[in-house]
């Protein structure tokens, strides 16, 4: 083997060294999941007949700015494609700091003049849900892309 040849391998296998060494000390942060964290709540809402343009209109022009004025972020919002759902259903996530700050956003919420206003004043064509709200509270897995 040449000196050149020699000096290329002794380099290769250096680089190759230091760059495992350096992998295995300077490991990217792993976000995870932990309960007592961050928390998100997938609801399901069901509106009598022809009321579901009046809840999104009271979503769009309303309600998400009250949900951020008392600490609930908007996620996402979706409409069903397929029929019945279509045209009566509205399902979004929103997440809070923690299991407890959730309870906590919901009492400021429901509690705010605003919305009790902007609620009174959306229903007075009649009542906008067919029933109560179906919710779940839900924690990101380690493998989801949202955390």
């Amino acid at each position: 083997m040449t000196i050149g040849r020699r000096y290329l391998v002794a380099l290769g296998l250096t680089l190759l060294a230091l760059g495992f060494t350096a992998g295995t000390i300077w490991q990217p942060a792993t976000v995870q999941a932990q309960s007592g964290g961050k928390v998100f709540e997938l609801r399901t809402y069901t509106t009598n007949a022809g009321k579901l343009p009046n809840l999104q209109a009271r979503f769009r022009d309303h309600t998400r700015r009250i949900f951020e004025k008392h600490g609930i972020e908007s996620i996402g919002y979706w409409v069903p494609q397929d029929s019945p759902k279509s045209s009566n259903t509205l399902i979004y996530i929103i997440a809070h700091d923690s299991r407890q700050a959730a309870t906590d956003n919901w009492a400021a919420f429901r509690g705010d003049p605003e919305w009790t206003e902007v609620a009174r004043a959306s229903q007075v064509d009649g009542q906008i849900l067919a029933k109560p709200p179906e919710f779940v509270f839900m924690e990101a897995t380690d493998y989801s892309a949202i955390k």
